[in-house]
């Protein structure tokens, strides 16, 4: 069962594109604004809209702990924006100032590629911001592009139909001619991966002007040996489908279309579960949640609508983030989540841990979370939550201020941190679960029988992990300058 939760008319113009961070979600438009909302409520951020290109914006798309959200432009821009201020981070710029229709960002947080109207791809160094590579790669206009889970390849379409997987010095290691005709719209790789030895197998979710949905499997086969194959092929809708994207735990595929529809399918075998019909006009955006039983979808009839998903077997509504389940767990346990990503019931226990028991009715009535513990203030603490005592106050700032220098590895970038220790990754690998983690941290997970993702609670697939080698570079240069 799907039931719509929420509609966001906010937007003046149509909607291009959708995206969750695990606490928020961006929408963006030809309107030439992006929206952020917080997804406990669907308020807007103080400083939403985002106001920084000149044109309609393409594409947004946020890291993968939430730190900033990234949005092109056909002004020839990516944008880098802070998500805890809404400031511009930094502003790249197409070379030779073609529109850019889509970006994406490496799993690590390590690269940024970006396709323009004019068939050229831009590599980005995203920490030293300095560009790595461009190359045409088409005659066409580049309307999809996405990093495989590991991050060591990238795949392409574009307005010929044909599909390209690229390694990341952007030498082609496979072209899927005609994968769609008419056109690719969008390409979605699963966050999970096979691992056999000497070959990794991804799966790929491409649409296009042909009216179908596909599934393909890339495999590659040792350090250069790639190719797809053709997995599955939907036809649920009746016209050109313009999105499409898989849930977080790669089970579910949904796909938006020029007749209006939304639909949902078992990735596995491509049976159609749903079709949703709550939109005017043609649908261009759709996306998963990371953290809850949510799709969003955007439309040229400048409306957001928010779905909830049932699970599938039980007929309820799945829970919020089954790591973050009870209450009472020490701080070792939840410092496997941000801090901003924490529940009403983590920050409790944290207070107990902290020796500030005192607070936990003052908390607890004030329904204080994770990003509420971040924001408080002295001003906040007397005036909102009324503790008088100027030394008590003093007391929760500063163990405020500690956990958000152990969460944060001394201002290491976010990307950098392992999910488990949070602590600067030595040697970082990655998971079936598509996360990178510390390799000591992940084997120890793992061989203390927890076969379930730290990130996800899913569980997976495999036990098997693949070197980061381009994080483990970029973490090597950013240590070198501290």
């Amino acid at each position: 069962m799907v039931s719509l939760i929420c509609t966001l008319q906010d937007h003046r113009d149509e909607v291009y594109w959708c995206a969750f961070s695990p606490t928020l979600l961006a929408t963006c438009s030809g309107d030439k604004t992006i929206r952020i909302y917080n997804t406990n409520d669907f308020s807007e951020l103080p400083f939403s809209p985002l106001s920084g290109h000149r044109y309609g914006v393409h594409c947004c798309s946020f890291s993968v702990c939430g730190t900033y959200l990234f949005t092109c432009s056909t002004d020839a821009l990516t944008i880098i924006w802070s998500m805890a201020t809404g400031e511009v981070k930094t502003k790249f710029e197409h070379p030779g100032g073609s529109p850019v229709r889509v970006c994406s960002l490496s799993p690590d947080s390590s690269l940024l590629l970006s396709g323009a109207s004019d068939g050229t791809l831009a590599l980005w160094d995203f920490h030293s911001k300095k560009l790595r590579k461009s190359k045409a790669v088409t005659e066409a206009t580049v309307m999809a592009c996405c990093f495989t889970p590991c991050g060591q390849m990238f795949v392409t379409g574009c307005t010929s139909g044909d599909i390209k997987v690229w390694d990341l010095d952007m030498k082609q290691l496979y072209a899927q001619r005609d994968a769609h005709d008419m056109g690719v719209a969008c390409c979605h790789f699963a966050p999970q991966f096979d691992i056999d030895f000497s070959s990794v197998e991804f799966r790929l979710a491409s649409c296009g002007q042909d009216s179908q949905l596909k599934v393909w499997i890339v495999s590659q086969h040792g350090a250069a040996a790639c190719e797809m194959k053709l997995l599955h092929t939907l036809t649920g809708q009746s016209a050109p489908v313009l999105s499409c994207a898989f849930s977080s735990d790669g089970e579910l595929l949904v796909s938006g279309s020029v007749d209006k529809t939304v639909t949902v399918y078992n990735a596995s075998d491509g049976v159609l579960l749903h079709t949703l019909k709550r939109h005017e006009s043609f649908v261009t955006a759709c996306a998963f949640s990371p953290t809850l039983p949510w799709i969003a979808t955007g439309s040229m009839d400048k409306k957001v609508n928010v779905w909830r998903i049932a699970d599938r077997d039980s007929g309820q509504a799945q829970p919020r983030n089954p790591s973050c389940q009870g209450a009472g767990r020490k701080l070792s346990g939840h410092s496997r989540l941000l801090v901003s990503d924490w529940s009403e019931e983590d920050v409790l226990a944290w207070l107990s841990e902290e020796g500030l028991e005192e607070l936990v009715t003052t908390f607890t009535t004030n329904n204080i979370d994770g990003p509420e513990l971040l924001c408080l203030t002295k001003e906040t603490l007397a005036s909102e939550l009324s503790i008088e005592s100027v030394g008590l106050r003093g007391k929760v700032l500063r163990k405020v201020e500690a956990l958000k220098a152990e969460l944060t590895g001394l201002d290491a970038p976010d990307e950098f941190l392992c999910p488990i220790t949070r602590e600067v990754m030595k040697d970082p690998v990655i998971a079936a679960d598509g996360y990178s983690y510390e390799r000591e941290a992940i084997e120890s997970w793992i061989s203390a029988k927890n076969r379930s993702s730290p990130m996800t609670n899913l569980p997976l697939p495999t036990t098997l992990v693949m070197p980061n080698r381009s994080l483990k570079t970029a973490i090597g240069r950013w240590t070198a300058t501290q």
